[in-house]
């Protein structure tokens, strides 16, 4: 049973080899530590710290975290007499109460059109899997740059999860999704963004990538345009996480603009000969198929599907977040391709290049939105925890103008995403890119520049310890270097913003005047 010790107590050992502290109620005996502290002995022997309840100070300089690692929680000795512990961590699976910290829709007391009884069912669930699951493996993989271990994919297979990315359609037919709490038939585009979004927690951007993102972006034209017993074949490896895609369309010489491809396929008997280079493909590394954009000698497009083997080659790229997202160039030397592996027509390349396209640059927008809501938490807790001239950091005005910005951002972004995805539910593909090409492209381009001014603005809001690798502002510093990716992956800002307005001027009617 645990000892409880009084403050009398605790003050008397207040000196180098001699020195307790209390933290939350929890009395730590930091004698044979505390020349091992990394902020130094000094610290420690603050007339504030030693001997003396350091909760404020403590929490004014770590993360929870520190107190849950193995060789803190053996410092603990015993309790501060009259004292109950007040901070508690939160639990796998559950919700946050921080204010702001999770949408409206999972908030107590408010209310959702767009979300049933299994939506929330599924989020609990998901969450718990995310946390007890990926989350551990992310933040390894995160700094080794290792990709996502396999593990965690058996694990995703197993509940279904790599098939449910994909979004709802009769892929999933007959498949139990995790452990039943869903049926196939329920399945919409909800449950992506939940899941989307719920990823996204893992504060780790290059491994969320590396979780599949290529597969997700290169697989449904495998599923949509493939000969049957192709895709039935990819569809069935990569839904039990033994196979990867990627899609390879961007090259060093068009990105945005698919019209300019410069990779080739040339028409020979039964097939294709495919020369050319592929760069900045997520996922190439260790992908196993690649969706390919080319060019035919008619001029046109035409899209491939191609498996790791001769004549292909990846190299990695370094880029500013974790070689965890398998980001490489490809090259192909003169690679020949079953014609049975021709995805949609000859020459009608463009149209399936495109066809994922609003697809894939929702589900970017899921995961930024998300992302940014968790650094307004961080923010948050910070301001409400730190110290100032004596008084807590919100109590700057210019502090809460910040939170303000911040706040209305995410929650102007999220609630555009649930409209714009409850029109996904209500439409076909083809209605989908007649009529939400342009408000996704817009969708896009506002999350990604809004997340950008609020990584700006945490940074300034953590100090120093916001373009810091480890401790306090850790990931705010992730957040911080890594937002850019999703101002760039699936379209850059400005192209998106083009679209969405020439979108909107081609549907401009005729007799339209001021």
């Amino acid at each position: 049973m645990s000892k409880a010790f009084t403050a009398e107590e605790v003050a008397r050992h207040n000196k180098e080899g001699n020195l307790w502290i209390v933290v939350d109620s929890k009395v730590y005996d930091l004698s044979k530590f505390a020349a091992m502290h990394p902020g130094g002995l000094s610290v420690l022997l603050d007339e504030d710290v030693a001997g003396k309840d350091a909760t404020e100070a403590f929490f004014g300089l770590h993360r929870h975290e520190v107190l849950l690692k193995p060789q803190f929680k053996r410092l603990v000795i015993g309790t501060l007499e009259g004292s109950k512990q007040t901070i508690f961590p939160r639990q796998a699976g559950e919700l946050s109460k921080v204010p702001y910290a999770e949408p409206t829709w999972l908030s107590s007391g408010y209310h959702s059109p767009y979300f049933k009884d299994h939506h929330r069912k599924f989020q609990i669930a998901f969450r718990k899997f995310v946390e007890d699951v990926i989350l551990p493996d992310a933040q390894a993989r995160e700094e080794d740059g290792k990709r996502p271990s396999q593990y965690v994919f058996d694990e995703m297979a197993k509940l279904n999860i790599i098939a449910m990315r994909m979004g709802p359609g009769p892929h999933l037919k007959g498949l139990e999704l995790m452990g039943g709490i869903v049926k196939p038939e329920e399945v919409d585009y909800f449950h992506e963004m939940i899941m989307g979004q719920e990823i996204s927690r893992i504060h780790a951007r290059g491994y969320n990538d590396g979780l599949g993102g290529g597969t997700f972006i290169g697989l449904p034209p495998i599923i949509n345009f493939g000969q049957p017993a192709l895709r039935e074949r990819v569809a069935k490896e990569v839904f039990a996480g033994k196979k990867f895609c990627a899609l390879a369309i961007t090259e060093a010489f068009a990105g945005s603009d698919v019209a300019g491809l410069r990779c080739t396929a040339k028409r020979v008997e039964n097939g294709w000969i495919l020369t050319g280079t592929k760069k900045w493909i997520t996922n190439a590394s260790f992908a196993d198929y690649f969706t390919v954009g080319a060019r035919t000698e008619q001029g046109g497009l035409v899209v491939l599907f191609v498996e790791r083997g001769e004549g292909v080659e990846t190299k990695p790229i370094k880029t500013s977040y974790s070689s965890a997202a398998g980001t490489a160039y490809i090259t192909f030397d003169n690679v020949f391709v079953p014609y049975e592996h021709t995805l949609g027509k000859e020459n009608k390349g463009l149209q399936v290049i495109l066809s994922n396209f609003n697809h894939e640059r929702w589900g970017m927008t899921t995961a930024s939105i998300a992302t940014q809501r968790h650094i307004v938490e961080e923010c948050l807790k910070w301001v409400n925890q730190r110290k100032v001239f004596g008084k807590p950091l919100h109590n700057q005005a210019v502090i809460r103008n910040k939170l303000a910005a911040m706040i209305s951002r995410v929650e102007s972004a999220q609630a555009w995403l649930e409209n714009i995805t409850f029109q996904m539910n209500n439409m076909n593909y083809a209605q989908q890119a007649d009529l939400l090409a342009g408000p996704i492209a817009f969708l896009k381009r506002y999350a990604t520049s809004t997340a950008q001014e609020t990584a700006a603005d945490a940074v300034q809001i953590f100090g120093g310890r916001g373009i810091t690798r480890t401790g306090m502002g850790r990931l705010i510093e992730h957040y911080h270097r890594t937002v850019p990716f999703d101002a760039i992956l699936g379209g850059a800002e400005d192209v998106l913003g083009d679209l969405g307005v020439r979108q909107a001027l081609r549907k401009m009617p005729k007799d339209s005047r001021l």
